[in-house]
């Protein structure tokens, strides 16, 4: 009995210190944030180079949901710091995209580029437009969904191996891909099969759009 107890008090102040737990941001989460401080503004919010200031200057920057596609890191990395060499044709890779591209190996350390990058990937490969904050998906992921999907979205929350269930893996664009938004939202607000429960009444349907909207950048 007094094993029980202690297992249940155990579970009860790891339940209590989840929210306030900060995984690690993963990384196109991360970029989004560099990428809405410093590049929608040319590239416009969803990539497509329509951005308020590139209309201001009369530029056409690229359009990042086709042009990331072909590139690999390596290329996209030393075009966003402009630390490329020259290419066969004598132009530089900085300018592959855009000859007004800025350099931004100063702003930018290393694991900075890399969550860039991986927002990229987002914009050019996602079938889903964010429709909701993810800055507040986070928060409410954090507190509501980690217990059983994990922090980081894996599937590996404390509750997986007490109740012995095996929540979807919402790193996995594969797992989360199959699903419209519109999808995500009703599971989230309706529950699904035994272990899923219906948040209806406890989260607005902003908040569940946000959740999605995080949901989504979990898997890049």
């Amino acid at each position: 009995m007094k094993d029980i107890v202690l297992s249940l008090s155990l579970l009860a102040l790891l339940l209590g210190l989840l929210p306030a737990a900060l995984a690690a941001p993963p990384s196109a989460y991360e970029g989004r944030a560099l990428y809405v401080s410093y590049c929608q503004l040319c590239h416009g919010l969803k990539g497509k180079g329509d951005g308020p200031l590139a209309r201001a200057m009369g530029i056409k920057p690229a359009d990042l949901t086709t042009a990331v596609r072909s590139r690999s890191d390596t290329i996209l990395t030393k075009i966003i710091t402009g630390e490329g060499k020259p290419t066969i044709s004598g132009r530089d890779r900085h300018n592959l995209l855009s000859d007004t591209m800025p350099e931004w190996r100063t702003v930018f350390d290393s694991s900075q580029g890399k969550s860039l990058i991986a927002y990229l990937r987002f914009i050019g490969y996602s079938k889903y437009d964010l429709m909701g904050d993810p800055v507040r998906g986070k928060k409410l992921y954090l507190r509501y969904c980690s217990v059983c999907h994990g922090e980081e979205g894996t599937g590996d929350g404390i509750m997986t191996k007490l109740m012995r269930i095996y929540p979807m893996d919402h790193a996995n664009p594969n797992e989360t891909g199959r699903f419209t938004n519109q999808q995500l939202v009703h599971g989230i607000l309706e529950g699904k099969g035994r272990y899923m429960p219906a948040w209806k009444g406890i989260l607005s349907q902003a908040d569940v759009e946000a959740l999605v909207s995080y949901i989504r950048l979990l898997s890049y």
